[in-house]
């Protein structure tokens, strides 16, 4: 293993963005996306953090420190937003202090590409704190037994251990992660999302639009409901009105006064 020269290590204008491997399903690149949205609204007033999605994240605990690690999506806390104002072309440790993601996730594709051995081990040797691996699909047939369709790991003492409960949260994120339905393309399907403290999940922003006119059309059905026993109030209080007028005008007409009736 050659020495790094960490005086003279490359920028990340020098280096490639990813490894340009292509996806072998569409939501390997939806499914982080959503995630990427999500916290732009629920961090929409913070600028201390960014999130990568196939980005190539760039290191020196491997033999090489332009040889990237590619994660479908990455999380990292105490980073500028925008880095310098401008978007990044990819991530590397050394220009931004040192800082290594706090969350990798990995979704393993129908050609396996490591993520239960081989890239476990180099995240756990950048030292990043959360390791997420989705599944959906059981893909790798010899791991369909020993490993489940979600999976969070956090780092102890160097080593990976798979946490329990879903969705699980995470308190140095300050958010939780799991798995939910969302109605997608007029088709109910399953998704990654962030969670609260609580357990409840984070809308997107289709979802809260959806609600919002469904408050809207309740909000609407209710005054309409008010209105209608409103005019159901009218209508029986003229039908008194007009019930006592005939019954005065008969008393009336019998020779008696219905003001002067006796008690």
């Amino acid at each position: 293993m050659l020495p790094i020269d960490l005086q003279h290590l490359p920028s990340t204008d020098e280096l490639p963005c990813s490894d340009d491997t292509p996806v072998d399903n569409e939501d390997q690149n939806l499914l982080p996306n959503v995630l990427l949205f999500l916290l732009k609204t629920i961090w929409a007033e913070r600028m201390d953090w960014y999130f990568g999605v196939d980005m190539a994240v760039y290191h020196t605990t491997g033999v090489d420190p332009t040889i990237p690690v590619v994660p479908d999506a990455f999380l990292s806390l105490g980073v500028e937003r925008k880095k310098g104002g401008k978007s990044r072309k990819s991530y590397a440790v050394w220009e931004e202090a040192g800082v290594v993601p706090i969350l990798v996730l990995e979704m393993v594709s129908q050609t396996p590409r490591g993520e239960y051995d081989e890239k476990m081990d180099l995240y756990a040797k950048l030292g990043v704190l959360y390791y997420v691996v989705y599944n959906p699909e059981n893909w790798g047939q010899k791991r369909q037994q020993k490993h489940q369709a979600f999976e969070v790991y956090k780092l102890v003492a160097g080593q990976y251990v798979l946490q329990q409960g879903e969705p699980y949260w995470m308190l140095e994120v300050g958010l939780g992660i799991g798995r939910c339905q969302v109605m997608s393309d007029n088709l109910l399907q399953e998704q990654l999302g962030w969670f609260d403290e609580r357990g409840a999940r984070y809308l997107t922003s289709e979802e809260r639009a959806a609600a919002a006119q469904q408050r809207a059309d309740l909000e609407q059905q209710r005054a309409e409901a008010e209105q209608q026993r409103a005019e159901l109030e009218q209508q029986r209080a003229e039908a008194e009105r007009q019930r006592r007028s005939q019954l005065e005008d008969f008393l009336r007409s019998q020779g008696f006064d219905p003001d002067q009736l006796p008690e």
